[in-house]
C-alpha cells in the first residue's frame, strides 16, 4: 500500500458498480464486516480507512485538517483504483465526506447514503476539546467510553472498540479538527445525487433531528430511522442498514428486472429465477444490472431496434435457443412475423444461408406456437 493513498479493501467483481464505505472516527473498515460482503454481490465495493486508522498512515493527514481534504484522500484512492464515477454510503466522519462530496465533486457521485451523521456535528467548541484531550493524553480513556456512545445498552463490538485504542492519536485529532470545521448546510440544497439518510432512533451523537435536517434541504432526499440502533448502525442493525442501502444503490438490478420481464415475459423470467443456485446468482445479477438495467434501457435505441440487433448478432453466433426466446421478445417489441422474416433474410446476407436457414426454421416454429397454428 502506498503512502499517499488510505487503506482500503476490496470486495466484489470488477465489472459492478463501484460503492465506496466511508468509516466513523475510531473506526476501520471493519465497520462494515456484516454489510460488505452482502453489497459486494451486485457492487464493487471499496471500503477505506481513515488516516491513522486500521492500515491508513497516519501522515495523511495533520492538524488544522478539513473534511474537505479528506474527501480529497478518496478522490484519489478512487483515481488509484481507475473508479470514475462511484455510490457512496458513509458513517458520521464518512458519512460528512459523502456530503461534501456530493456537493463539490457532484460528477464522481452517482448516489449518496449518509448514516447517523450531520451537516455541522453540534458546532466545533466540544471538538476542539476533544482534539486537545487526545492530543495530551492519548485515546485510551475515550476509548474506555466507546460503547456507550456508539452502542445501545449491553451492545458491543470488541473488534471496533480495539480500533478506536489502537488508532494514532494524531491522526485522530486531526480528525477531531475537520469535524470542527464541518458546517455544509447552506450547501445541500445544490446537491443533486439522490440521497437516502439513515438514523440510529437510539443515536445520542447525531440523533435523527440531524438526518431530518439533511433530508429536507437536499432535493428529493428520503430519511429511515432504524429502531435499536445508536451510532455505529451498520455494525448494531446490519440487517436493517442493508435493506436499505440495497434499496437505494440497487436502481440497475431493480429496473433490469422490470425491462426483463417486460421484454422476455414474467414465464421464462420465473423458470430463470427459479433455477437460480448461488454459482449463478452473480451472473443472473449481470444480465438484470447491466444487460438489461443499462444496454436495454438506453434509450438512443428503441426496443423494436433492439430486438432486431439482437436478433442478427444470434443468428451469426449460432445461438438458436437464445434466438427463439428473442424472437418471442420481438413479437412484445413490436415486430411482425413479416418484419422477423425480412431480418432473418438479411442475416443470410451477412451471416451466411446456412445460418440464415436454421434461423427461418427456429423462427417459423416459434411463430407457430406463438399463433397456435402450424406455419
Amino acid at each position: 500500500m502506498t503512502e499517499k493513498l488510505l487503506n482500503h479493501r476490496a470486495e466484489g467483481p470488477t465489472s459492478a458498480p463501484p460503492l465506496l464505505l466511508g468509516p466513523s472516527l475510531g473506526t476501520s473498515t471493519k465497520l462494515w464486516d456484516k454489510v460488505a460482503p452482502e453489497l459486494s454481490v451486485t457492487h464493487r465495493v471499496v471500503r477505506w480507512d481513515l488516516p491513522g486508522h486500521g492500515g491508513s498512515p497516519a501522515g495523511l493527514i495533520a492538524p488544522g485538517a478539513t473534511v474537505g481534504e479528506l474527501a480529497a484522500l478518496v478522490l484519489d484512492l478512487a483515481d488509484a483504483l481507475g473508479i470514475e464515477r462511484f455510490g457512496y454510503a458513509g458513517v458520521s466522519l464518512g458519512g460528512a465526506v459523502g456530503l461534501h462530496l456530493a456537493a463539490h465533486h457532484s460528477e464522481r457521485i452517482s448516489s449518496l447514503a449518509v448514516i447517523c451523521s450531520s451537516a455541522h456535528f453540534n458546532g466545533e467548541g466540544p471538538w476542539r476539546e476533544r482534539a486537545e484531550l487526545v492530543r495530551r493524553e492519548g485515546l485510551a480513556g475515550l476509548a474506555g467510553t466507546a460503547d456507550s456512545r456508539w452502542f445501545t445498552p449491553g451492545f458491543t463490538v470488541p473488534e471496533l472498540v480495539d480500533d478506536h485504542r489502537s488508532a494514532d492519536p494524531g491522526a485522530y485529532a486531526a480528525c477531531c479538527d475537520a469535524l470542527a470545521a464541518f458546517d455544509i448546510r447552506a450547501e445541500l440544497s445544490g446537491i443533486s445525487a439522490p440521497t437516502l439518510l439513515l438514523a440510529g432512533r437510539e443515536d445520542p451523537a447525531t440523533p435523527p433531528a440531524h438526518l431530518r435536517e439533511i433530508a429536507d434541504a437536499v432535493p428529493g432526499a428520503s430519511l429511515t430511522e432504524i429502531p435499536g440502533a445508536s451510532h455505529l448502525a451498520p455494525a448494531e442493525r446490519p440487517e436493517a442498514v442493508l435493506a436499505a442501502l440495497r434499496g437505494h444503490f440497487d436502481g440497475y438490478a431493480k429496473r433490469g428486472m422490470e425491462v426483463r420481464r417486460q421484454v422476455l415475459g414474467d414465464t421464462h423470467v420465473d423458470r430463470a429465477q427459479s433455477r437460480q443456485v448461488p454459482f449463478t446468482a452473480r451472473f443472473q445479477d449481470f444480465i438484470s444490472r447491466y444487460a438489461w438495467g443499462e444496454i436495454w434501457t438506453d434509450p438512443t435505441l428503441s426496443r423494436r431496434e433492439r430486438s432486431m440487433i439482437t436478433l442478427t448478432a444470434l443468428i451469426a453466433h449460432g445461438h438458436y435457443d437464445e434466438l427463439a426466446m428473442h424472437i418471442r421478445a420481438a413479437r412484445r417489441n413490436g415486430l411482425t412475423p413479416d418484419d422477423i422474416a425480412a431480418v432473418l433474410l438479411q442475416s443470410a446476407v451477412y451471416c451466411g444461408v446456412p445460418a440464415a436457414n436454421s434461423a427461418f426454421a427456429t423462427a417459423q416454429r416459434v411463430l407457430a406456437e406463438e399463433d397456435g397454428e402450424p406455419r
